[in-house]
């Protein structure tokens, strides 16, 4: 009886989340309908016209839809690309200084920017490659005229990719280093005493140590291809840039509560997450293929 009143009392802690799951993540699901409607506001989701398949076949009609999806998935490659080099090269250094004081200072002033939200982070870039900013301004020193970075279709994915990889990398490295710390030891002391130098080490023992890690985060990124970044984007493009920066989540916002095109945006959306759910079950699978890795 005293073990079932203990159960009641985790259960109650329970019930705020699942009252959050069920009215923010299950309820909504009702709301795929419009995708194959042609939706009405003021007639709602049941009284609206069903016209099947109209609004996909429509979007692959659209010029934009193609070059959302390219903008998407080649931002969303190249911040996995990015987001895995850098990490595990800063671990790497990181991991060869010996002054321990030096090596908490470097590492809590490069994890500081991922806890700060797109909306300071965008200001600060922004100000940073302004027409009048430090960078310019640094620029003009060497005789380059001001460049318009925010406005340049042709540098803003990698404004994009740069400004991401600097907000996140510090919070990525931790994971390879605690990977490195993994390593035995006595690895590193066997291979000295074969002679072998710093570089010989590092390539012999330390990157075959880490690189089940790092093969694995790499798989399971492959779910993330189609989410290039809604909150970064959004708070950094302009019409300029929509050429090369406007990704999916972006077009859908704009379409969906500006334009008020309801059922075409929806059916992205829904065309992206069911794109998105399969690549998830595929990197997952080849995780466990691969990596002996499972969730359950």
């Amino acid at each position: 009886m005293k073990n079932k009143g203990i159960a009641k009392h985790y259960y109650l802690m329970l019930l705020p989340g699942y009252i959050w799951l069920v009215m923010f993540s299950i309820v909504p699901i009702f709301g795929i309908l419009i995708a194959f409607q042609d939706y009405q506001p003021v007639r709602g989701v049941l009284g609206s016209e069903w016209i099947g398949l109209e609004n996909f076949k429509y979007m692959f009609t659209l010029s934009d839809s193609k070059i959302i999806f390219f903008n998407t998935i080649l931002i969303a490659v190249m911040k996995i690309v990015a987001n895995l080099i850098v990490p595990v090269a800063f671990a790497l250094l990181l991991h060869e200084l010996r002054l321990a004081i030096f090596k908490r200072w470097i590492q809590t002033l490069v994890y500081l920017p991922h806890f700060l939200s797109w909306v300071i982070l965008s200001g600060i870039i922004i100000d940073v490659f302004s027409y009048t900013g430090p960078i310019n301004n640094m620029l003009s020193i060497f005789g380059v005229e001001p460049i318009l970075f925010m406005g340049k279709p042709a540098l803003f994915p990698f404004l994009v990719v740069g400004s991401d990889v600097w907000k996140e990398f510090g919070f990525n490295t931790i994971i390879y280093l605690a990977a490195l710390t993994g390593i035995n030891p006595s690895l590193y002391e066997a291979a000295a005493l074969d002679g072998a130098n710093r570089w010989q080490r590092l390539k012999h023992v330390t990157l075959p140590g880490i690189g089940p890690t790092v093969f694995l985060l790499l798989i399971l990124s492959l779910g993330s291809v189609l989410n290039a970044g809604f909150d970064q984007i959004f708070n950094l493009y302009n019409p300029l840039v929509y050429s090369t920066g406007d990704i999916i989540d972006t077009w859908v916002y704009r379409e969906g509560l500006l334009n008020l095109q309801y059922g075409l945006a929806t059916s992205v959306g829904l065309l992206k997450s069911v794109v998105g759910f399969i690549l998830i079950i595929v990197s997952y699978y080849l995780a466990n293929r691969f990596t002996n890795y499972r969730i359950f």
